[in-house]
Formats: C-alpha cells, sequence, structure tokens
C-alpha cells in the first residue's frame, strides 16, 4: 500500500513537469519570423525524449576537410549564439545567410535563411547593398547587417565566406558568425524547414 501511495505522489509532482512546454527560454516561447514563404514559427521540439538524427549525431569528421573553425573567422568578425540570431529574425536588422552548398540548404535550414553558397558569397555582394565598381565592390553606407552560418564548429564554409566577402570589401563590423551553425541548431530542437520553402 505505502509503495503504490508513493508512486502516486511521484506521480503527481511529475505531472506538473510534463506539462510544462519545452522553451527557447523561460520567457519566450517561440519567435514567428516572415520567410518568402510565409510566417513561420520557430521553437523547440516539445518531445522531451527527442534525439538527434543523423547526420547531427556524427562528432567526428576527419581533418582536413572538416577541421574545428576558431571562434572569430576574421578580425573584425562578431561571433553569435543561438538567442542573436533569433533577436537578428525578429527585429530584421540582418540578412541571415546559409553559407552551405546548394543541396545542404535544400535538405534543411533556419527560417527566414537565404542561400548564398560561401563559393559565390564574394561575387553576390549586391544582395547586401554593395555596388559593382571597375575594381570589384563598394561597400558604404546603409549596408546591412549579414548573420552567416553552415553546419557547425567544424565546417569552414560560413568562415571561408566571410573571408571572401571581406577581401571583396564587405565591412567585416556588419558580419556576424552563428558558429553553432546547423548542428547547434538541430541539438537545441529548433525549427528547420526545406531551403527555399
Amino acid at each position: 500500500m505505502r509503495g503504490m501511495l508513493l508512486g502516486l505522489c511521484i506521480a503527481a509532482i511529475a505531472a506538473p513537469a510534463l506539462a510544462d512546454k519545452v522553451g527557447i527560454t523561460k520567457d519566450m516561447m517561440s519567435v514567428t519570423v516572415t520567410t518568402p514563404g510565409g510566417a513561420v514559427e520557430i521553437k523547440r521540439n516539445q518531445d522531451p525524449d527527442a534525439r538527434l538524427g543523423e547526420p547531427w549525431t556524427k562528432t567526428s569528421r576527419p581533418c582536413p576537410n572538416f577541421c574545428i573553425q576558431p571562434m572569430t573567422p576574421a578580425p573584425g568578425v562578431t561571433t553569435i549564439g543561438e538567442l542573436e540570431v533569433l533577436e537578428f529574425l525578429k527585429s530584421g536588422e540582418a540578412l541571415l545567410v546559409d553559407g552551405r552548398v546548394r543541396p545542404q540548404y535544400e535538405q534543411g535550414t533556419i527560417p527566414g535563411a537565404m542561400s548564398v553558397p560561401y563559393t559565390e558569397a564574394a561575387d553576390r555582394l549586391e544582395e547586401f547593398g554593395c555596388e559593382v565598381d571597375f575594381d570589384g565592390w563598394i561597400c558604404e553606407g546603409e549596408v546591412p547587417s549579414v548573420v552567416l552560418f553552415c553546419n557547425g564548429p567544424w565546417c569552414g564554409q560560413s568562415p571561408t565566406a566571410a573571408r571572401r566577402m571581406i577581401e571583396a570589401g564587405f565591412p567585416a563590423e556588419k558580419i556576424y558568425y552563428y558558429r553553432g551553425g546547423m548542428q547547434s541548431w538541430n541539438m537545441l530542437g529548433l525549427t528547420v524547414v526545406p531551403g527555399g520553402s
């Protein structure tokens, strides 16, 4: 009888915990962003038993090419985390740029991200407010901030994009690097959408 009573007490205590939603922060359950395909609500997976799927569970990729990236890919670039990415998405004060190759973007990306593969970043600066010049690019005045990301701390695609953009004339202080990328985004159970949706 005591065992049954103890079990009921434990169940009664645990029930409210199971009813709690998985929030982004204690005060933020979700963020709704406008994308070309319409509004998308970004929230964490509500299943407390959820696990990462492939390829995000893989921890050891051969270096090179998959070497751990520095915290800051170039002088002047600011490294940020998920909450800052969400704040940029809410405010619309920056362009979110998926620097991965197009097939990776199409498989799944952060809602609101545009695809600019790292191999094209320095050639597409007009999309970031720069003007073509005979000697390259003029990136003066009100160029927007750009948040670059790729697959995670072992992925060199967005750090390469940042360095190439700076070499082409884009101001480093307008570049933000989400180092955690898709691996951290997926690890936290945040919303992922097919690229271009």
